[in-house]
């Protein structure tokens, strides 16, 4: 049997133990150094704000494009970050193909579509638009080589190439295609301008038409030039889904402080939009 003072001293060890070990795993978190730092502290901070995806057209330079290093860039992004940043929300920017961009949105996969987006009333139908914050014409392109004139455009000589989903495409449709002015088979559509670019530039298509801003974008140091503009008067708009209103009233707000702001000026400047 042990003595009675060598049980105290083990006793008073495991004692002591038990102390240190209470102290260990309930030290403060302050002193832990967990949880609270600048760098969690800020991102506590973003992650309480909501997150909006927003759609782009990834080659629309100079409104949406993906740089060399994948990210996105251009007027609209710039845009709608700046507006994100005023009105306290956060964006992810999430580029797709035009042609299925509002069936994106209407599916939920995307939050607006802010991408140099003519408000039409057919898209009116199945979404809803931001006020108005760019007027654009169609331009019309052709070959260096070539003698074709607006004239011959307009009376549908040759083949014209269009970005499939784009009001390009719809004009030529509406305006030389059901009007019989040329047949349906002399308007190829195509993925992305680019690609129509690329077209016009070996000469398998003998028009091109886009937005004034992004073909000159597309054609610059190409053997190819703009011939003339149609007069299409159209209005860019922040497409969002119809049962979205406050994301709408939110972009809308955003929007009036974005063009009554110097950054305005400044990305019309840095994009030549003027």
């Amino acid at each position: 049997m042990m003595d009675k003072k060598v049980v105290s001293v083990i006793l008073g060890i495991f004692v002591l133990i038990g102390v240190c070990l209470c102290g260990c795993t309930e030290k403060p978190a302050e002193q832990s150094g967990e949880i609270i730092s600048p760098e969690t502290t800020s991102e506590a901070a973003i992650s309480d704000k909501p997150t909006y995806i927003v759609g782009i057209d990834g080659e629309y330079p100079p409104y949406s494009f993906i740089d060399k290093n994948g990210e996105p860039q251009g007027f609209d992004v710039e845009s709608v970050k700046w507006i994100a940043d005023d009105m306290g929300f956060n964006v992810k920017i999430q580029a797709m193909a035009w042609d299925g961009i509002i069936p994106a949105l209407q599916a939920g996969k995307i939050d607006m579509v802010y991408s140099g987006m003519t408000i039409t009333d057919e898209r009116k139908e199945v979404v809803n638009f931001s006020t108005p914050y760019l007027k654009i014409n169609q331009s019309v392109a052709v070959h260096d080589d070539t003698n074709l004139t607006m004239d011959d455009f307009m009376a549908g000589t040759g083949k014209v190439g269009a970005q499939r989903g784009t009001t390009g495409a719809f004009w030529v449709e509406e305006n030389l295609v059901n009007k019989s002015v040329m047949s349906a088979d002399m308007l190829v559509t195509y993925d992305n301008f680019p690609l129509v670019a690329t077209d016009l530039q070996n000469k398998r298509i003998d028009f091109a038409i886009y937005d004034r801003p992004p073909m000159m974008d597309a054609i610059s140091g190409k053997p190819l030039h703009i011939i003339g503009e149609i007069d299409t008067g159209e209005d860019y708009g922040v497409a969002i889904r119809k049962t979205d209103p406050e994301l709408l009233e939110t972009i809308n707000e955003g929007l009036a402080h974005l063009m009554a702001s110097p950054k305005w000026i400044e990305l019309q400047q840095k994009y030549e939009m003027e």
